[in-house]
């Protein structure tokens, strides 16, 4: 089986990438700045690495064949997409699998210009690369909205729509593009339905057993325009199957009915 080092391998898309590349059988290492104590599994070795100044990345990627790349911060993503793929080049990395997010292209937020960036720095390495754009985590809506409901009254983006993924349906299609051979930009991957953000947020709310004032904001600027333009949206890749509700409900232990979401056309 590929040895395959995932970096982010501590995180919500990580965890998941991880556990599934373990049960394919594949070698993994799982690269953070700070794995946890009982990392250590059959199959599995952990590195604690900083990718914001390289430290400890050498030896991390030496002898692995597909690197996956799952780390992503507010800041510096660019750069440590630089010193992975250099690290990389140096190994004899074959293949560098991304993951991004639709929308980098067209939405004019500065984290997506980002990820466009390092989009691009995959897509120059010279190493055999993968690209997969999926929309939004359902685990992000709910971070999202958790946050807000400290508040009394709760502001939701008027005519804004979302297309949440589940990350352990992102995780498989990452885990099968690591597998084969480097395929460039592949089609997107989106939730099975389109929903508004107020339904989102009034779903979730319902499903924590708390209750908000959401007050509909129109907020000016390019960023919101695009958003309600739709381009977050992937409704031609409509190809995940669990939806946002199912998430909620899965997490309440089935107490949840969620509002009705429009199914995405394929």
């Amino acid at each position: 089986m590929t040895t395959i080092l995932v970096t982010g391998g501590t995180g919500t898309l990580g965890r998941a990438v991880v556990a599934r590349l373990l049960a394919a059988g594949h070698d993994v290492r799982s690269l953070s700045r700070r794995p946890p104590a009982d990392a250590e599994r059959p199959r599995l070795r952990s590195y604690a690495v900083d990718l914001r100044d390289g430290s400890g990345l050498a030896p991390a990627v030496a002898g692995v064949e597909t690197v996956v790349h799952c780390a992503s911060s507010p800041r510096g993503d660019t750069e440590a997409a630089g010193r992975l793929v250099e690290a990389a080049r140096a190994a004899g990395v074959r293949h560098l699998v991304c993951i991004s997010i639709v929308g980098v292209d067209r939405i004019p937020l500065g984290y997506y210009r980002t990820k466009l960036d390092v989009e691009r720095l995959i897509a120059d390495s010279g190493v055999g690369w993968t690209v997969l754009r999926t929309t939004q985590f359902h685990d992000l809506v709910l971070r999202l909205v958790k946050a807000g409901a400290r508040l009394p009254v709760l502001p939701v983006p008027a005519g804004v729509r979302l297309q949440p993924v589940d990350v352990r349906e992102v995780a498989a299609r990452l885990v099968e593009l690591a597998s084969g051979a480097p395929a460039g930009r592949v089609a997107d991957l989106g939730g099975p339905e389109v929903r508004g953000a107020r339904d989102l947020v009034r779903d979730t709310l319902r499903a924590g057993g708390r209750r908000r004032v959401l007050v509909p904001v129109w907020v000016p600027g390019k960023v919101f325009g695009a958003l309600r333009r739709g381009e977050n949206l992937t409704l031609r890749h409509a190809d995940g199957t669990r939806s946002y509700g199912d998430f909620l409900a899965e997490r309440s232990g089935g107490g949840v009915e969620a509002g009705g979401g429009v199914k995405a056309g394929r």
